[in-house]
């Protein structure tokens, strides 16, 4: 059965983060990813797995060793429908900032 995981949910795990700020630098190993964290190895494999199937991460067989690669593809995409809900807070946060300083100067 191939499940379609919804990419958001997947970056919403503080775990998986942590994983892909780690592969984000490096290739790196399960078991060198797994060495990072305090959870049992068959969890950060469900992790990876997860990552995996959302494409934030990517596989390459190395011999015996399978490496994982941040797809900076994807996490670009996400970026880039992430940026006008950034520029829209940023906004609103300037504006709130200048209405702030507007009080202020009147005290």
């Amino acid at each position: 059965m191939n499940l379609r995981r919804d990419v958001f949910q997947a970056i919403a795990d503080p775990t998986r983060r942590a994983i892909l700020l780690l592969v984000a630098s490096q290739s790196m190993t399960a078991g060198a990813i797994a060495a990072n964290f305090d959870s049992a190895r068959p969890t950060i494999s469900k992790h990876l797995q997860i990552l995996t199937e959302c494409e934030l991460l990517r596989q390459e067989q190395s011999g015996r060793e399978v490496h994982y690669y941040l797809n900076a593809k994807r996490m670009k995409a996400i970026a880039d429908f992430l940026e006008p809900f950034r520029n829209l807070w940023d906004d609103r946060f300037n504006k709130l900032e200048s209405v702030m300083k507007n009080v202020k100067s009147k005290k």
